[in-house]
C-alpha cells in the first residue's frame, strides 16, 4: 500500500488541478469566442446591393468568409457599436486574410435605407462593405433561414424593425451556410481571433 500511495496522490492532485482550471471560466486557447452551431442553409432569396444589383447571400457571397449583420442606418446605439467593432477587427488581419472576408449589412428598415443611403452609411466604415435592401418580407425570410427572428422585434414608424439588444448578432456565412454567431458585445480582438481561426479551417 505504501508504494501505491504516491502515484494515487499525484493522480488526485492532477485531477483537482484540472478541475480548478475548468472552474476558472477561462476558455481554452482553441475555443471560439462566438457560438458555433449546426450549419443553417440560407434562403436563396435575392435582395438588392448598393450597386443596384441582385445579391443572394446563398449564392453570391463567394469569399471564404462573409460576416452578416442585420441593422438599420438610423439605429442610434447597437448598430454603430457592432459596425465599429467589425471595422476594427478587420484592421487586425493581415492583407491576405482581409481579402478573404466580406462584411454584409442587411437593413431592417428598407423604406428609409435605399441603396444610396446604405452606401453613404457603410462608406464611413469601409468602402468594401456590402449593403443589402429590398422587400421587408424577403429580408425577414432570409433572416429566419439564419435563425435570426427580426420579425419579432419592435416596429419602426417606417414599418421596418428596430432590433433590440438580444437580436443584434453577427453571423458567419460560408458556402451558403451560417455556422457561427457572435453577440453585439464581442470585441474587435475577439472577432479578429475567430475570423483568423475560421479562415485557417476553410
Amino acid at each position: 500500500m505504501r508504494f501505491l500511495a504516491l502515484p494515487v496522490l499525484l493522480a488526485l492532485i492532477g485531477l483537482l488541478a484540472g478541475c480548478g482550471a475548468a472552474g476558472t471560466g477561462q476558455k481554452p486557447a482553441s475555443a471560439m469566442n462566438g457560438q458555433e452551431h449546426t450549419a443553417y442553409q440560407l434562403s436563396d432569396t435575392a435582395l438588392t446591393d448598393t450597386d443596384g444589383e441582385p445579391y443572394s447571400l446563398a449564392t453570391d457571397a463567394d469569399k471564404p468568409l462573409t460576416l452578416v449583420f442585420y441593422g438599420y442606418t438610423q439605429c442610434p446605439d447597437e448598430c454603430p457599436l457592432v459596425m465599429s467593432s467589425l471595422t476594427a477587427a478587420l484592421t487586425r488581419l493581415d492583407d491576405a486574410d482581409r481579402d478573404k472576408v466580406d462584411v454584409v449589412f442587411v437593413t431592417t428598415d428598407p423604406a428609409r435605407d435605399t441603396t444610396k443611403v446604405l452606401e453613404k452609411y457603410l462608406d464611413r466604415y469601409d468602402e468594401d462593405f456590402i449593403g443589402l435592401t429590398g422587400d421587408l418580407k424577403d429580408i425577414v425570410t432570409l433572416a429566419e433561414s439564419m435563425r435570426l427572428y427580426i420579425g419579432e422585434a419592435d416596429r419602426l414608424p417606417s414599418g421596418g424593425y428596430d432590433l433590440g439588444v438580444h437580436d443584434t448578432h453577427v453571423s458567419a456565412v460560408s458556402q451558403g451556410r451560417a455556422s457561427v454567431v457572435w453577440s453585439m458585445n464581442t470585441s474587435p480582438k475577439q472577432f479578429a481571433d475567430d475570423i483568423t481561426r475560421l479562415l485557417s479551417q476553410s
